[in-house]
């Protein structure tokens, strides 16, 4: 018996690679894809559209909220201007910057879960 379930072509070329990662060969950060290569804009410009709205509402309704001054809305704050850079690698630089730098695991977990930015009012325990 089969299934009602169908696999067929898409009909954007390369729509399977934007959806599955692990289809597409790594890039460095100098390589160039050829011309023939589906467009990143056409595959992927509605969802980082949807992404910044989403910040941007966040930051209003934060805003509305009197909670601009928590240190994660902060941090979220200092690390947006890396969208704007030209250099390769804001996502890394990103990342970076909302992520602990600490190198040392803490003695024990307080809490479960991670905060999202690293709170410039907490410092590292000394072992």
């Amino acid at each position: 018996m089969q299934s009602g379930l169908r696999i067929h072509a898409t009909s954007q070329p390369g729509l399977e690679a934007h959806r599955n990662p692990d289809m597409v060969p790594p890039v460095t950060q100098n390589q160039t894809t050829p011309a023939s290569d589906p467009s990143l804009v056409d595959l992927g410009f509605l969802d980082a559209r949807i992404k910044a709205i989403d910040i941007a509402a966040f930051l209003d309704r934060v805003q509305r909220h009197g909670q601009g001054d928590d240190y994660r809305v902060a941090a979220l704050k200092k690390a947006l201007p890396e969208l704007l850079s030209d250099d390769a690698g804001r996502a890394r630089r990103l990342l970076e910057s909302l992520s602990d730098p600490s190198e040392e695991p803490i003695p024990a977990a307080t809490i479960q879960g991670a905060f999202g930015a690293p709170n410039p009012d907490t410092k590292p325990t000394a072992p």
